[in-house]
């Protein structure tokens, strides 16, 4: 063997009392491990929350349509009593009824997975219905509610 590749062979072998990582090592990575995590957590969670609002905002567009197409078959839109259930399930007292207008079987919840506040007519000016989602709490105030425009 010659002495280059002796010489490689050396280099690439660690002596045995340098093999691994010394505790102070470890200790530093950990602590830019926990400084970034501080740094971009927040920003993920606001992202989040972004994206569950857009997610609630397109949900109210998706249900307002649905909402038309039982009007133009029933000729009114559902009352508050009969609520989002008459988009699934057949009211009693309508017979042009051409539902169920919902895939699934089931009432549609929010982004948050709460109930969508329904309100026909509307309690706004210029609106036939209010569709509301309550937020991330499920019991926000009217002004922080997102609702159908």
């Amino acid at each position: 063997m010659s002495k280059l590749s002796r010489l490689l062979r050396d280099l690439r072998r660690p002596a045995a009392d340098e093999a691994g990582f010394t505790l102070l090592e470890m200790l530093v990575v950990i602590a830019i491990l926990g400084l970034l995590i501080t740094l971009v957590a927040p920003a993920a969670l606001r992202q989040l929350s972004s994206a569950r609002n857009s997610v609630a905002h397109q949900s109210i567009a998706r249900l307002g349509s649905v909402l038309d197409m039982y009007k133009l078959d029933v000729g009114t839109y559902p009352t508050t009593a009969q609520g989002l259930d008459a988009l699934v399930d057949k009211p009693t007292d309508v017979s042009t009824w051409n539902g169920p207008y919902l895939q699934g079987g089931k009432t549609p919840l929010d982004a948050w997975n709460h109930p969508y506040v329904y309100r026909s007519p509307s309690s706004r000016p210029d609106h036939d219905y209010d569709l509301c989602s309550e937020g991330p709490t499920g019991n926000a105030n009217a002004d922080a509610m997102i609702c159908n425009n």
